[in-house]
């Protein structure tokens, strides 16, 4: 099949070809159609699929041209990477048009985005918050908009996004057309569905949270945060392949840390991305990553979503996952458009819990290799085996809510030893004076 069989105009066509896209993916042949027509859709495809021209074709293909002041189409997307990623898409679709469009998003004054709207706009790509913001100042009219895309859904209702998305769903025009698109879709999303959407086609081109056969996953079983970082080392140090790497960490504190033990340890080309670093230094960070000036880029789950870099050689989940649905997510960022890819997941013994969680959620196990035997395998402090011990217990109390803890475990059987001891007592004294 191609774009014109899916009634796709020449003027869209042609800077897809330019970018090298000249076939439809699966998500993009069984959605195109049924959006064209109207229909709520429901939209569960797996992440580098093509989600986002799935609903941006027939969007542009239904818009046409530029048509008065007031927008006629809203992407809403969970985080500001996800809407500059949607904004180049966009770009690049309608060099051809003189459609106009607006990204909305925070870190930065809303003057400009502000000034872009009062000039006229026919398509918004927005993060809840700032769309939000702007609307209260009394700029943004919604009357004209008939199609309202929510994309990344089951991400925004874990960054808790439901009460936005309820009161941008009442300034909406009742009659328009609503499309949910996601590569998972647990109940929260469901719950979306049900509020939001009437009827809707639900189109699954893949079980729900299945990575990309192009992507080739590892485990490795490793003690602590010190291995992890000397293997990662080690990786980079002798494997060439790995020229453009994500790295995966849980917290911004931890991003930092590897980045500077990575540089310490001869590692060049090396930048992060989290909440806390600016907008500008951000985009640039990302930037230079695509560009193949950055060969590590480490990263918290706030960039799991919205990068598209075609030439991601490596995923390194440097820790596992604990919102499960991000693991595939995550190893989505490489193995795009039909390239293959290599995703690295280090599991000490707390994480062996969401590992396992993982494999169950994508009906599939992830190959164990063992690390090489040159790389240094460090002790485990103190302080972290009882993190990890903490974890353990947080993990057991989820699965029985009676559970009460390793301390009171070892406590409780403390006790009992004693009792058991001081009952033996007992029942000897019992015997001699029986003997007497």
């Amino acid at each position: 099949m191609t774009f014109s069989d899916l009634k796709i105009t020449r003027q869209f066509i042609d800077p897809l070809n330019d970018k090298g896209i000249v076939t439809p993916t699966e998500i993009q042949e069984k959605a195109i159609p049924v959006i064209s027509g109207g229909t709520d859709v429901v939209g569960i495809a797996q992440t580098g699929t093509g989600k986002t021209l799935a609903y941006l074709l027939p969007i542009v293909m239904k818009i046409k041209y530029a048509q008065g002041l007031d927008p006629r189409a809203l992407i809403l997307v969970p985080t500001k990477e996800l809407v500059l990623q949607i904004e180049k898409e966009i770009a690049m679709l309608v060099s051809q048009t003189d459609l106009r469009w607006v990204a909305l998003y925070g870190g930065i004054g809303p003057k400009t985005q502000i000034e872009t709207i009062t000039n006229g706009v026919d398509l918004i790509v927005a993060t809840p918050g700032r769309f939000l913001e702007i609307y209260a100042k009394r700029v943004l009219s919604t009357k004209q908009i008939k199609t309202v895309v929510l994309d990344e859904c089951d991400r925004m209702m874990d960054m808790g996004f439901w009460p936005q998305l309820r009161d941008i769903q009442e300034k909406m025009p009742q009659k328009k057309q609503q499309l949910l698109f996601s590569a998972t879709f647990p109940e929260k999303v469901q719950r979306i569905a049900d509020n939001f959407l009437l009827f809707p086609h639900v189109i699954e081109v893949t079980p729900q949270a299945t990575p990309a056969s192009t992507v080739q996953q590892v485990l490795f079983k490793v003690p602590n945060n010190a291995t992890k970082t000397e293997a990662l080392v080690w990786m980079l140090q002798h494997r060439e392949e790995m020229n453009r790497v994500m790295v995966f960490c849980k917290t911004k504190d931890r991003v930092t840390q590897l980045a500077n033990q990575l540089e310490k340890s001869g590692i060049q080309e090396v930048k992060v991305i989290h909440s806390n670093k600016g907008q500008n230094a951000r985009i640039n960070a990302l930037e230079e990553f695509k560009a193949g000036k950055v060969r590590v880029l480490v990263t918290t789950d706030v960039s799991a979503r919205g990068i598209d870099v075609f030439e991601v050689s490596h995923v390194v989940n440097f820790n596992v996952p604990q919102h499960h649905e991000d693991y595939v997510h995550r190893i989505g960022r490489t193995g795009r458009a039909f390239k293959t890819g290599e995703a690295i997941t280090f599991m000490d013994v707390s994480e062996v819990y969401h590992v396992r969680k993982i494999e169950h959620l994508m009906n599939q196990f992830i190959p164990t290799q063992d690390l090489d035997p040159s790389v240094f395998i460090h002790a485990t402090s103190k302080e972290e085996m009882q993190e990890q011990n903490r974890e353990i217990d947080r993990q057991k109390r989820i699965e029985n809510p009676d559970f009460k803890g390793a301390f009171h475990e070892k406590k409780f059987a403390i006790k009992a030893k004693e009792l058991s001891r001081r009952g033996s007592q007992a029942a000897w004294k019992n015997k001699n004076k029986k003997g007497k």
